[in-house]
């Protein structure tokens, strides 16, 4: 393993503003294969972030990254970055922290006689399941903490990697309630790659929700952002909703897009070097703030709700939706399927499946993810 760039608790000269004296910083790796990105690896203090009063279905979250290299050039969570001092755009794509002791320091909070067990929610602010994972590994000790503590868990994510963890999910899935969430807000491939360069295909997240289903677990789809004139034509959604269904999805939720500050700049260079035909037309949509015109979005919901039900995803197997975080939304997953409802007992007997062993690795030197 061929590492550079190391630091190990000491601020160095040139290093980046926040990170040389952040706590728990152990040390930033680079790596060839991953070119431009650094991982700066930090020992976690805390692993539980309490979210109490949002409109969500859920108190708790656990973010095991900060920062994220699927690159999404609408990414909602692109302005935490600020709290690092880095920008809210390159440096979110390609400084990534990386919580090393969470899966640890989750048990040893599970384990207070104060814990709940409310449902705990992963995939809120940045993937737990993009490609740094398959390097760290902080998943697998993650769920097999929230279920051996008898505590609910949900996972929304745009990572096939996930697909690693099946079996880990199926077996929690045995003593906790466990919803899982794919996030595909677009069909068009090569949008995809303009738009969200780091996130897997189209087909692969399709294939991912087949492979959910087949281990019987559910999969509730994330049509978020819906993007306004560019992935909201009836043909385009009635395809897509098409597409979900043929895959087995049990439910979906369309979200708008909404431009934050910190991310309607970073968005919109982007639209005026793909799309500049479309830049007045975002400009007057979000002249008043960071969600689309009420006209805009109610013209959406009108347009969206006979194709959900058209797709079995309507108001006959899905209650009405509401609003999320303040974000409009046409198509919610049912609760009992989401995995978003009732915690389960508190005891649990838990025992995860036994992890398949790592081959030996060669004598030559092995890439990094």
């Amino acid at each position: 393993m061929r590492w550079a760039g190391q630091q190990i608790d000491a601020e160095t000269p040139g290093t980046l503003p926040g990170l040389g004296s952040i706590a728990g910083l152990v040390r930033s790796v680079t790596t060839p294969e991953f070119q431009g990105i650094t991982f700066h690896e930090v020992l976690a203090r805390s692993a539980l972030n309490s979210v109490p009063g949002t409109a969500l279905p859920f108190n708790w979250t656990v973010n095991p990254y900060r920062g994220c290299t699927h690159a999404c050039r609408y990414c909602f969570a692109r302005p935490t970055h600020k709290y690092l001092e880095l920008d809210t755009g390159d440096d979110f794509d390609r400084q990534i922290v990386v919580k090393t002791n969470v899966a640890d320091v989750l048990r040893r909070e599970l384990a207070r006689p104060s814990w709940s067990h409310e449902q705990v929610a992963l995939g809120t602010n940045t993937d737990p399941y993009q490609r740094a994972e398959g390097r760290y590994r902080l998943m697998p000790g993650i769920i097999e903490a929230l279920a051996a503590s008898g505590t609910p868990l949900s996972i929304l994510t745009k990572g096939t990697l996930l697909r690693r963890d099946l079996g880990l999910l199926s077996a929690a899935a045995t003593e906790v309630r466990v919803g899982i969430g794919i996030s595909l807000a677009l069909g068009d491939e090569e949008l995809r790659r303009r738009l969200e360069p780091g996130v897997p295909s189209v087909r692969g997240r399709l294939d991912l929700i087949r492979a959910i289903r087949e281990a019987n677990l559910p999969c509730g789809v994330m049509v978020a952002p819906v993007l306004p004139w560019l992935t909201d034509s009836t043909e385009q959604l009635d395809e897509l909703f098409g597409g979900l269904a043929e895959a087995g999805a049990t439910g979906v939720t369309t979200l708008i897009l909404h431009l934050r500050p910190g991310v309607k700049d970073w968005f919109m260079s982007w639209l005026a070097h793909d799309h500049p035909n479309l830049v007045a037309r975002y400009e007057s949509l979000y002249a008043h703030g960071s969600y689309a015109a009420p006209s805009f979005r109610k013209s959406f919901e009108d347009k969206a709700r006979p194709l959900l039900d058209k797709h079995g995803f309507g108001r006959s197997s899905s209650h009405r939706a509401k609003p999320i975080n303040g974000m409009h939304t046409t198509g919610v997953v049912d609760g009992a399927e989401s995995g978003w409802g009732e915690p389960n007992p508190t005891t649990s007997r838990f025992r995860p499946p036994p992890r398949p062993q790592p081959p030996a690795p060669p004598p030559t030197q092995q890439p990094l993810f």
